[in-house]
């Protein structure tokens, strides 16, 4: 139960309806308690009525008496009646009280986790896949949310029915109420024993759920290339054996919980039994009346459910304890990356990095003492080898990780200390891996500037060499593209991307190998644009191709998470070095592509 704690600020909240449905179940298990009385009243007085009736039959005064005893008999019937409308209408009042104040908390919690992994910083889903948080934003809150509602609700009831029917009982006759509820103490027993039980598999089943809904999650997402390499089969397999693993922990909780109803039924047939055992001697011996005997048997049957509903509710609340222990451990992390300062802050864009080191793990470094200077406006290509750090400096620069050693200066202010969310609002970045939302081009392009005209989009998608593209699908730039832009190439994706940074208008503009999947003749067409786009901007371009950074101010070369080389284009090919040997290679390469097909075409004609 200590885990739950934490939902105490949640229900103080919403405290007028906790109040009001405790108050609701006390009125409706009232209300329950009451028929028994009355049918106790009515047994006891037919029996007696129906004495006189034989003693006064063939005297007038029968039928009057027989008529009274008709019209009290419908009086009962109606009161009993009454009875149970009142205690549904309090129900009903109960479930819109406690079931909406779950509801409502549900809705709360929910937003709160999500706004929470949003607040969290990159380096938190490195470790955490997506399905295990899913599985913790949506089956844990569905568990906890038992837990706020029909847990609270039928422990309420349970409690109020136990002290209503018992005083009741113990106002009738003591020794046979303890008689009836020796059963009782058994069961307490027991629920002791079998909460360990069903709290320790209720785990199990939990993280069994976060394995699954990862599997399945992950492998949708790369549904293209399952079905390119015809992995069907053998995923099918791992998703079987996966699968069997939840079946096999869930009939293992199952059979925990099935265990309950058998020795319910049993200790209430035994309570049962005893009522009209110890009960018949009782009233043979005129010690009670045949009405009690009947009345304390609707009170073992009213006894039943709640006693029934301990385990049910046990397993709520364990379920809910170990689900809220996992949501706990989610909402504890802390961001890594902090927001110091609250004040907006105005980027002219100017960077700085001095002595700047950097790894994902304390082993190794991906960067290592990099010191450079860009100027306000001027634009820096940033080429090297695969895993030289590249990508790595880029999220340096948006801050999605802080370094380790060193200092990265905007406007001449170290980045830490400028507000977050005004550094990010300010720099267009493009990333390596494109993501495209589920959604219209619109609005994937319009994500970058929400207030964004269509005519906005329009010029930008041109700016990104994408609008032929748009122009050709079926509903133009309201056509939407599918899962992660499934339905769209890798080089339309990438455009489309650019073209989401490009409309923000940001001081600094940061494009990662974004023209990788584009041919030659693309990549000018977006290089002459990004012309006139970079005009006043900082600009970033990271590539592996020398067309794409020659016409930048500075060009750095990476090589083991150092500046291997540095200057402009003519500098760098005067070095003789790594780019002039990179620039050499791609030459070949477009010069062997070009004439190949110069040769193809006077074949042909």
């Amino acid at each position: 139960m200590r885990s739950l704690r934490t939902l105490n600020p949640y229900l103080w909240k919403y405290k007028t309806h906790l109040l009001s449905g405790i108050v609701f179940v006390m009125f409706s298990a009232w209300f329950g308690t009451l028929p028994a009385q009355v049918i106790r009243d009515v047994l006891d007085m037919v029996r007696d009525e129906l004495q006189i009736l034989q003693l006064i039959k063939g005297y007038y005064v029968h039928s009057y008496f027989y008529t009274f005893v008709r019209d009290t008999l419908l009086l009962s019937g109606a009161t009993v009646l009454l009875f149970a409308i009142l205690r549904g209408f309090f129900l009903f009042l109960t479930r819109q009280t406690l079931i909406v104040m779950s509801r409502r908390i549900e809705f709360d919690l929910k937003n709160d986790i999500f706004n929470h992994l949003q607040s969290l910083s990159t380096d938190f889903y490195r470790k955490y896949s997506t399905g295990d948080i899913l599985a913790r934003i949506g089956e844990d809150v569905s568990r906890v949310r038992m837990y706020i509602g029909p847990a609270i609700m039928y422990t309420v009831s349970t409690v109020t029915m136990f002290i209503f029917v018992l005083a009741t009982m113990f106002s009738v006759n003591v020794w046979l109420t303890l008689i009836v509820i020796i059963p009782l103490p058994i069961l307490s027993i027991s629920i002791y024993y079998v909460n360990i039980t069903v709290n320790k598999r209720s785990e199990k089943v939990q993280e069994q759920l976060s394995n699954l809904s990862t599997f399945v999650q992950e492998h949708f997402s790369g549904i293209r290339i399952m079905k390119a390499f015809e992995r069907e089969k053998s995923v099918n397999i791992r998703f079987s054996e996966n699968a069997e693993e939840y079946k096999k922990r869930s009939l293992h909780l199952a059979k925990v919980n099935a265990f309950w109803l058998p020795v319910i039924s049993l200790l209430i047939g035994i309570s049962t039994l005893f009522t009209v055992w110890i009960g018949g001697i009782w009233v043979i011996q005129q010690k009670i009346t045949l009405g009690n005997i009947a009345e304390f048997v609707l009170y073992v049957s009213m006894l039943t459910w709640p006693i029934a509903s301990l385990g049910w509710v046990t397993s709520l609340v364990q379920r809910a304890a170990a689900s809220q222990t996992r949501i706990n451990e989610l909402m504890n992390i802390q961001p890594s990356i902090v927001n110091k300062n609250p004040n907006e802050s105005n980027i002219q864009g100017k960077i700085t990095l001095k002595n700047v080191s950097f790894g994902y793990t304390d082993e190794q470094n991906i960067l290592d003492n990099i010191s450079l200077e860009i100027p306000k406006g001027s634009s820096l290509g940033i080429m090297g080898a695969v895993g030289s750090g590249k990508s790595t400096l880029a999220q340096l620069l948006v801050r999605m990780y802080d370094i380790k050693h060193g200092q990265i200066l905007i406007d001449d202010v170290p980045i830490q200390e400028l507000n977050l969310n005004s550094l990010r609002q300010q720099i267009g970045y493009v990333p390596q891996d494109v993501f495209l939302f589920s959604d219209t081009i619109y609005n994937n392009i319009a994500f970058g500037k929400i207030d964004a005209t269509e005519q906005e989009v329009m010029a930008v998608a041109q700016k990104a060499a994408i609008l032929k593209d748009i122009e050709h699908f079926p509903d133009g730039i309201q056509t939407v593209i599918g899962e992660r832009g499934i339905t769209l190439s890798g080089g339309q994706k990438q455009r489309i991307s650019l073209a989401r940074a490009i409309i923000k208008n940001p001081p600094i503009l940061i494009l990662d190998d974004c023209l990788s999947a584009v041919d030659t003749h693309t990549e000018n067409e977006i290089l002459s644009h990004l012309a006139e786009v970079k005009q006043n901007k900082t600009t970033i371009i990271i590539s592996h191709r020398i067309s794409s950074v020659k016409d930048c101010d500075n060009i750095i070369i990476l090589k083991d998470g150092r500046i291997a080389e540095q200057g402009s284009h003519e500098a760098l090919l005067a070095l003789g070095g790594e780019y002039a040997r990179l620039y050499e290679e791609q030459t070949t390469v477009i010069s062997s592509v070009t004439e190949s097909t110069i040769s193809s075409t006077i074949v042909e004609i």
